[in-house]
């Protein structure tokens, strides 16, 4: 493969070529999520619930694990651009040792908390045993959640797309196949119920890992790692968590909104926290898609910038952008109409039925906006700006919304909390164009 493709072949083709096998993949996951939950819906509203509760941790841990990749991504496609081949095997050799810190990290203290997490949130006992059922499993493969997203970056950073692409596929296949087997016991599997979900999530990943081992012994890439490269360059690993850490908040912050929301909802009713919980996973179908565009562009635009092709960065941004705005329309047009329908996947309750169409019909009418901010938090990223990144992820999770929602939910109840999703993408995006223009400007 000619190394230089990301800066010779023309904008918008090499953006769908890398941007398409994310996509695909991107879409399989958020469709894995939906039938996971899907699911454990069959086995009860308290299972879904208690789903719901874990969803933040869940979340931080997967933050911290792609957060920190995409700082080895930018690292490694910047000095690749730039012809840098040694440093960017240093970046990808200190990226491997971190990832397995974090993971050891992360599998102790999200198992320890996860008891007093849920007990902030619901008096339920059951709802608790069963959210602690399932994150005492989902939580002790965080190791291998690590090593499959540092295999991820590390074939995105040097375009081997369709690799990750059938990567994913392996594991959300497998996924999906164990999710009924062992949530109901079909078969001669046990019927191990919410236990089950999490077991079959955990095989998922490691599968995943296997097929990314295979590809990295059986095929050459031009990153390499090893005991050489375990240097004591701290730039290097600076320069990691520089771009990781905001990365990681950008991805984190979503946890926190979660978790805020679920207070205030919790006040009015238990079906606005499930309703909420059904949301997140709803909107990963339409997210996971444009963050797989996203993805497909970082490498694109940090090799450019490395190579100093500054024209093109500018047009790679605009052209994503674009992309973007094409799959968050058609997700406001579904959610529109067919939200009764979305909401009825995840529960029999008309009353939740009733209020989740609602709630899913006005966040939807900031969808298309939103393209701006995940666009320019993702160009920043990959351009290296992960400081710039982060303040308009603070802007979209919590300086904005937060605070408007917590004023409306006092003067419309439920309503209000939903009404603020819409308002803060709004002025985010406003936010975001000014803070990408003013890292640009400054970096050429």
């Amino acid at each position: 493969m000619n190394e230089n493709f990301m800066k010779e072949k023309p904008v918008f083709p090499l953006i769908t070529a890398m941007a398409l096998p994310m996509v695909i993949s991107m879409l399989v996951n958020s469709l894995y999520n939906i039938v996971d939950s899907f699911f454990v819906a069959q086995i009860s509203e308290d299972a879904m619930t208690a789903v719901s509760l874990v969803y933040p941790i869940q979340n931080l841990i997967t933050a911290v694990a792609i957060g920190f990749g995409v700082g080895i991504n930018a690292v490694i496609a910047f000095h690749l651009g730039a012809g840098e081949k040694t440093t960017a095997n240093i970046a990808a050799t200190h990226g491997l040792l971190f990832s397995v810190l974090h993971g050891i990290l992360l599998t102790v203290g999200s198992i320890a908390v996860m008891p007093v997490f849920l007990r902030m949130f619901t008096s339920a006992s059951h709802v608790i045993a069963l959210g602690t059922q399932y994150s005492s499993i989902a939580f002790s493969f965080s190791l291998v959640i690590m090593l499959s997203l540092w295999f991820e970056k590390i074939f995105q950073a040097v375009g081997r797309m369709k690799t990750t692409m059938f990567a994913m596929l392996c594991g959300c296949i497998t996924n999906l196949i164990l999710d009924p087997l062992l949530i109901f016991g079909i078969g001669f599997f046990p019927a191990l119920g919410i236990r089950g979900a999490a077991i079959a999530t955990g095989i998922g990943q490691v599968v995943t890992v296997a097929v990314y081992l295979i590809f990295y012994a059986a095929f050459s890439l031009p990153v390499h790692v090893g005991r050489k490269y375990l240097t004591s360059d701290r730039s290097i690993s600076l320069r990691l968590y520089a771009i990781g850490i905001p990365a990681t908040l950008n991805l984190a912050l979503p946890s926190l909104l979660v978790s805020s929301l679920n207070a205030l909802l919790a006040l009015y009713s238990q079906s606005y926290v499930v309703i909420l919980g059904i949301y997140y996973k709803l909107q990963t179908f339409l997210y996971l898609p444009a963050n797989g565009i996203v993805q497909g562009m970082r490498p694109i635009i940090g090799f450019n910038f490395g190579a100093k092709e500054y024209k093109r960065v500018k047009k790679i941004y605009a052209v994503t952008l674009g992309m973007s705005g094409v799959i968050m329309a058609l997700g406001t047009v579904i959610c529109l109409l067919a939200s009764e329908q979305l909401i009825g996947l995840f529960t029999t309750n008309p009353e939740t039925i009733a209020a989740g169409q609602i709630a899913l019909r006005i966040i939807s009418a900031g969808f298309l906006v939103s393209a701006v901010s995940v666009t320019s938090c993702g160009a920043l990223e990959g351009l290296g700006k992960g400081p710039q990144s982060l303040v308009i992820s603070l802007c979209r999770y919590a300086v904005i919304i937060l605070p408007v929602a917590f004023l409306l939910c006092r003067m419309a109840g439920p309503l209000g909390v939903w009404n603020a999703f819409w308002i803060s993408e709004a002025i985010t995006a406003v936010i975001a164009v000014v803070v990408y223009r003013g890292a640009v400007k400054r970096s050429y």
